[in-house]
């Protein structure tokens, strides 16, 4: 190989540790925006209809929890359709740190009040975990609130995202059993124990290995259509 040869084959190398180390920020491109876009149109339009058609205090508490997950889901898409479409990732960095952390808060919300919706709508006998659910999703919201999560490093600590999603997965695990225990009581949520357990076995491996594997983010996907299908499954009601 010539000398030429040599420097443009350096060149190459160089230029594609450089985008290894940066990471690509297109990961999904832009069938990820089109999702997300429709996630956020679905989400809010379930929140108008579950309210539109509410007559007790259950449906009416779906409905906030609708808009609840699209505005807090919000704070994390937006930066990440702008990541898509810019490329600029450092410039967002601390917007997509945000949007996370204030993803991680309102998802507990939502299954805080995915919890009170089900204590309203079958009033369980004999056994109610509310105090402790309650406890757990503020344990959760503490410690997504410490400082030590990094969430505007471009590699937060793993150890961290395992602390604070530990109350977050028993949370996801009590509403699974309530819902799960009660699925013929209401026919219209007879499978939202289901869309849960799925939600987090599609979550879990995503907060476990995808900084060692980026292509396991893609599971976040079928995570949010379970979200999708829990408001699909109030909006029957």
């Amino acid at each position: 190989m010539d000398f030429k040869g040599a420097e443009a084959v350096k060149v190459m190398n160089n230029t594609t540790l450089r985008k290894k180390a940066k990471g690509n920020p297109r990961v999904f491109g832009y069938v990820e925006v089109v999702f997300n876009v429709l996630y956020l149109f679905l989400a809010l339009s379930c929140g108008f209809h579950i309210l539109a058609n509410a007559s007790v205090q259950a449906q009416r508490l779906a409905g906030a929890m609708a808009f609840l997950l699209a505005a807090g889901d919000m704070f994390h898409l937006v930066p990440r359709i702008a990541l898509v479409i810019t490329g600029d990732q450092e410039r967002l960095r601390k917007a997509l740190g945000l949007g996370k952390l204030i993803t991680s808060v309102t998802m507990t919300v939502f299954y805080m009040l995915l919890w009170h919706i089900g204590i309203l709508l079958f009033s369980p006998s004999g056994w109610d975990w509310s105090a402790a659910i309650y406890i757990l999703g503020l344990l959760r919201i503490a410690l997504c609130l410490l400082k030590y999560n990094r969430w505007y490093d471009e590699a937060p600590p793993v150890n961290w995202a395992v602390y604070r999603n530990l109350p977050f997965l028993l949370l996801g695990a009590a509403a699974a059993v309530l819902y799960g225990s009660h699925m013929h009581s209401l026919p219209a949520l007879k499978w939202m124990w289901l869309a849960v357990t799925l939600s987090f076995a599609f979550y879990v491996p995503v907060v476990l290995w995808a900084n060692k594997n980026r292509k396991l983010g893609m599971l976040m996907l079928p995570k949010t259509c379970m979200y999708l299908w829990i408001l699909f499954m109030f909006a029957s009601i």
